[in-house]
């Protein structure tokens, strides 16, 4: 009997695991846009205040960590984090990148969303091709997601 309950419990373990699988969130974009490129999905921008901005913080909760965003995100899009926490300790590097690509992309509120690709020019200046941008919606991960595939039928056809 015990060892039917040990197995048991191992299996229960196994399926649990699988059903919480974490998402990849990128925050260098030079690596996000890297697969990208390798993958031929478009960039899923995410700009949020993760310690202080309480609509992020929802957006997160009702959307980001559902099982169907997370099926959605691997189908469809590369995840990039571009965070502004206020407690929050990040490198040099990453706080320029954030600031020029919220200047880019012309972000004034959070969350903002933008799904975009992008490629490199002769010179190697990075060129974006936003598609849409979207923020938070009230409706949880399906109205969410339903707004979500609206913009990526805008996408245009990837670049060989």
């Amino acid at each position: 009997m015990k060892k039917l309950l040990l197995i048991l419990f191992f299996v229960m373990g196994a399926i649990t695991a699988g059903a919480q699988e974490t998402l990849k969130w990128h925050t260098d974009m030079i690596e996000a846009m890297k697969v990208s490129e390798k993958t031929k999905k478009p960039m899923f921008l995410f700009f949020t205040g993760s310690d202080w901005c309480g609509w992020c913080k929802r957006l997160q909760k009702e959307v980001f960590t559902t099982p169907e965003f997370a099926a959605w995100a691997k189908a469809n899009v590369v995840l990039v984090e571009l965070d502004f926490p206020r407690s929050v300790a990040q490198t040099p590097e990453i706080k320029q990148q954030n600031a020029e690509l919220q200047q880019v992309f012309r972000v004034n509120g959070y969350p903002t969303v933008w799904i975009t690709t992008a490629n490199k020019d002769k010179e190697g200046k990075v060129n974006f091709t936003p598609v849409g941008s979207i923020g938070y919606l009230a409706g949880g991960h399906p109205a969410w997601l339903e707004a979500a595939n609206k913009i990526l039928a805008n996408k245009p056809p990837a670049r060989k």
